[in-house]
């Protein structure tokens, strides 16, 4: 079991269940899922895709799902049925292993890192960060990328507001920057 698990689990949830005032362990905001998400423009080069791809599955563990045109769009050069991204949607411990490197490595590794904005709330407790490049991440060697690509990562919990949200992120450690 990962550290942001068990931190979870031990001290984060009953913290949450007795100041809060729920009235069931149920009713404890939880992360379910989190989605990485790299999009490629549609002009690319069909190499840049396999890479994109690559460093997705090194970063996350787990092999990408290639994102597909729905509808052509002629402005954009888009044919209905055009590859143009790859996701990852992380569940269970894979989600918080990934969660725990982004908090504790990953972000702290940004050049002039004062925190991810707190206004990446949905309305409905969901928190989305876009990523401006993959070197971030260590898993990913600088030397060996060809092509610099951003990615966009939402945290998907059960909290019914953005407050319940942003209190359960922030005890998991996410670092928000002061308004």
């Amino acid at each position: 079991m990962s550290n942001l698990k068990t931190t979870y689990t031990e001290t984060i949830a009953p913290a949450m269940l007795k100041e809060r005032g729920y009235k069931n362990r149920m009713e404890v905001p939880r992360i379910v899922k989190v989605v990485v998400n790299m999009g490629l423009s549609a002009t690319v080069e069909k190499d840049a895709l396999t890479w994109a791809a690559d460093d997705l599955a090194t970063i996350t563990g787990q092999r990408p799902a290639m994102t597909k045109a729905r509808v052509s769009i002629s402005n954009f050069k888009l044919r209905e049925g055009m590859t143009l991204g790859a996701k990852v949607t992380l569940r269970g411990q894979r989600m918080f292993e990934f969660l725990d490197r982004l908090i504790h490595v990953t972000l702290p590794r940004i050049r002039d890192f004062r925190g991810i904005s707190p206004r990446g709330f949905d309305g409905r407790g969901n928190y989305s960060l876009g990523v401006a490049e993959q070197t971030i991440f260590p898993e990913i060697d600088p030397n060996r990328v060809k092509r610099s690509q951003g990615m966009d990562i939402t945290i998907v919990t059960t909290a019914k507001t953005d407050a319940e949200a942003r209190d359960l992120l922030t005890r998991l450690g996410m670092p928000f920057a002061a308004n």
